[in-house]
């Protein structure tokens, strides 16, 4: 879950979770309701749905970037060894870093994204490769943080990601860098 950067004014909180209907990824905005420790179910908006090959490696933390923008780690949808080479594959959202801006909307015709590309993303425009992409190649970013400024940080993203039977890694992207 991950609080709008203005939230206190427009109430939006967003929430990341794995379907029990079809096991996809969806990504949705939610509104407080009048009593401002509940959450208004009606108001329910889905920004970004992603189908997942199989039950792990989905991933699961959002975060807001100083940037403003939305952070979407993504597993690279389960299975030993990443078999389809999702992580590599710059066409699929899977086993990536996505970055989003949720305050406009890019695809007015598509009611299944609902969000903008920041043009900064590294994949952007005419470039090869999903618009959506900050970042590739990781295989399951369950846990990771940025390095906040206002803590004398500086912004660098830090990632727990899952190896493959006897190592975990641990990754650090310098603030700023989407990777390629």
């Amino acid at each position: 879950m991950a609080f709008h950067p203005n939230y206190a004014v427009n109430g939006y909180f967003y929430v990341n979770y794995t379907s029990i209907v079809d096991g996809s990824t969806n990504i949705v905005r939610y509104t407080r309701s009048a009593n401002p420790l509940v959450a208004d179910a009606a108001t329910a908006f889905p920004l970004l749905a992603i189908a997942q090959p199989y039950q792990n490696h989905n991933g699961g933390t959002i975060k807001f970037g100083e940037d403003g923008y939305l952070y979407i780690g993504m597993g690279d949808g389960g299975n030993s060894y990443d078999p389809g080479n999702r992580a590599q594959d710059l066409n699929n959202l899977l086993g990536k870093f996505l970055r989003i801006d949720v305050n406009g909307d890019d695809f007015p015709a598509d009611s299944t994204r609902n969000y903008r590309i920041p043009l900064t993303n590294p994949f952007a425009g005419a470039t090869t490769g999903a618009d959506e992409i900050w970042s590739c190649g990781v295989r399951n970013p369950w846990k990771w943080s940025f390095d906040r400024t206002d803590w004398l940080g500086d912004g660098a993203l830090m990632i727990a990601d899952v190896g493959q039977d006897t190592w975990e890694e641990l990754d650090f992207e310098p603030a700023g860098t989407g990777a390629r």
